[in-house]
This record gives C-alpha cells, sequence and structure tokens, in this order.
C-alpha cells in the first residue's frame, strides 16, 4: 500500500488548525496509508476523525525517525525550512512536499511560504499547488465527531498560555469570572496541571469552578457542551472555533489575520490595534502591549451579546 507521511509535531492548537489540510490530504490520496507524525496525545483525534490511519508519536522534530518503511510521500505541515524539511529527507521519501521561505532558491514540490496568510489556508494552498484536485479546505468545525459531553452548558474560562505575551493579566479574568457568576453563569477556569495557581487566583472566592486535569479527551468534552468559552489565542480558543462553540478570543500579540478563529457570528474576537501590520512576539515573557488594552468591559460586553 503506499503510504505518506504527515509531519505536525506542535501544540494542541496547531494541530487542529492542520485538521483542514489532513483532509484535503485524505481526499487527494484515496486507498494511501496516511500517517501522522504528531504528539501521541492527539493520536485518538487524528484517528478517530479518519483523518489518518496511525500516529508515530513525535513530541519533537528530533523524534521523526524510525520508521520501519520508505514513504511514497512526506509533508511537511510543520514549517517552513530545514530544521522540519530534514528529518523528513532522512526518511527518504520518493516525494517530498512544502515550503521554501521567501527569497530562497526554488524548487520542485516546494510552495513559497507567506507570513501573512492565516494558518488554515497556508497549509491548503500547499496541497492545492502540489496534488492536482485539491479543492479548499473543509471548515473545522465538520471535521471532529462530538465527544461525550462534560458539564453541559458551562462557560470556560481560560486564562493560561505557552508564553507571557499571550496571558492577559489573572486579575482582569477573575474580574470577568465574576461579574459572570453574578449574571447566573457556571463558570468553569481551566489550564494545564502546572496553571494551578493561575487558575486558583482567577476562580478566587467568585464560585467558580476550576479544572486542570482534564486532558484532551475531557477538554474537547466540556469544550464542546460550553455555553461559551473565553480565551487568550491558545489552544482553547482553537478547540472552540473546532466545535463550533461560542466564543470570545482576546487575540495578541499575533494578528487574527493569521490565528483567529473562522469568521463566523458565534466568535467574537477582540484586537485592538488599528495597525494592521503590528507583530508581537509569540514567545516573549512580558504581556503583550495590544493585548493589554483589551479591558474588562470589552471582554464582558462581547462575552453577553456572544451567550444571549
Amino acid at each position: 500500500m503506499t503510504t505518506a507521511v504527515v509531519l505536525r509535531a506542535i501544540g494542541l492548537g496547531d494541530m487542529l488548525t492542520g485538521l483542514p489540510a489532513m483532509a484535503l490530504l485524505r481526499q487527494a490520496l484515496p486507498g494511501w496509508r496516511l500517517v501522522a507524525a504528531a504528539p501521541g496525545a492527539y493520536a485518538d483525534v487524528l484517528t478517530g476523525a479518519g483523518l489518518v490511519d496511525d500516529v508515530v508519536p513525535t513530541a519533537g522534530l528530533s523524534d521523526v525517525s524510525g520508521l520501519p518503511w520508505r514513504p511514497d510521500l512526506a509533508v511537511d505541515l510543520h514549517g517552513n525550512g530545514p530544521a522540519s524539511r530534514a528529518p523528513l529527507e532522512a526518511l527518504d521519501p520518493r516525494r517530498l512536499i512544502g515550503f521554501v521561505r521567501p527569497g530562497e532558491p526554488a524548487a520542485p514540490d516546494r510552495s513559497v511560504w507567506d507570513d501573512d496568510e492565516h494558518e488554515v489556508a497556508r497549509w491548503g494552498r500547499l496541497l492545492a499547488e502540489q496534488l492536482p484536485g485539491v479543492g479548499p479546505p473543509p471548515p473545522v468545525w465538520t471535521l471532529l465527531p462530538p465527544p461525550e459531553p462534560v458539564l453541559p452548558g458551562a462557560t470556560v474560562v481560560h486564562p493560561g498560555a505557552a508564553s507571557g505575551s499571550r496571558r492577559w493579566p489573572a486579575q482582569r479574568w477573575s474580574a470577568v469570572a465574576r461579574a459572570l457568576v453574578a449574571d447566573g453563569h457556571r463558570v468553569v477556569v481551566t489550564g494545564t496541571p502546572g496553571e494551578q495557581a493561575l487558575v486558583d487566583a482567577v476562580a478566587g472566592p467568585s464560585g467558580a469552578e476550576t479544572a486542570t486535569d482534564l486532558g484532551v479527551d475531557r477538554l474537547f468534552g466540556l469544550v464542546a457542551a460550553a455555553r461559551l468559552v473565553l480565551s487568550g489565542d491558545t489552544g482553547t480558543a482553537h478547540v472552540a472555533s473546532a466545535f463550533g462553540t461560542p466564543s470570545v478570543v482576546l487575540s495578541g500579540p499575533v494578528s487574527p489575520a493569521r490565528w483567529g478563529p473562522p469568521a463566523r457570528r458565534r466568535h467574537r474576537v477582540l484586537w485592538p490595534t488599528a495597525d494592521p501590520g503590528y507583530r508581537g512576539d509569540p514567545h516573549g515573557r512580558d504581556v503583550d502591549p495590544v493585548l493589554l488594552r483589551t479591558t474588562v468591559d470589552q471582554v464582558l460586553a462581547c462575552a453577553r451579546e456572544v451567550s444571549a
């Protein structure tokens, strides 16, 4: 059986924004065995949706090795340069498709990276340019089966993020949680086990519940069944997009034009800058200045509108 290996060894939000491209691959390669090199935590998501047949657990680019066969096709859905390309080249695929950076020499099976392109559109374009008959990416909210509901009707507040530049101040999140509890919402503040102190600080004495031990399946069940999700630009926001759950996303430092939710009335994005070329540091230690411009009143106004 002909085999394609797809590399997407990054976080939850990245994995979800890559699902439409994986669906395009499945459509473009009928009868092929599709193998994802991706974090093992997402294996059930990818196989359960029927997007791939197998997952090779891949925590980092150095893990892309040891396949017992030579793939017919390798697809770099991870990056735009040698860091992600080299591990796939080491598999000696018969064909490798991916991106080159602007200004790099043109090469067969390569498309040119556009840093201003939305993440979903970018990978769809790569496949459309490199594989015959590929159409536009399907909406992400059509791709995942419904999960088992967790706390149906809750309002999820997710204050954490991998970097400080994407973390809106905890005291502002706490004010939002208190106001929503007063409005009658069942608020659940979520985070990773390492964010317990942040989650407790946000929940405070408001009456909000906390959850830091969900795992991927229970997080999906919580978000999919939620009344509303409020989050910074992080994986939980993309889970809301994937299940069509009403959401309020506090963007920054990356423009929502590149990483935001789909343009649907059920999603609201706060991005308080008039500068279309603004670029903050998504890996910075300090809160992004554009994100800091977002106020508690703005978040509450959006939350009340979307959840009405």
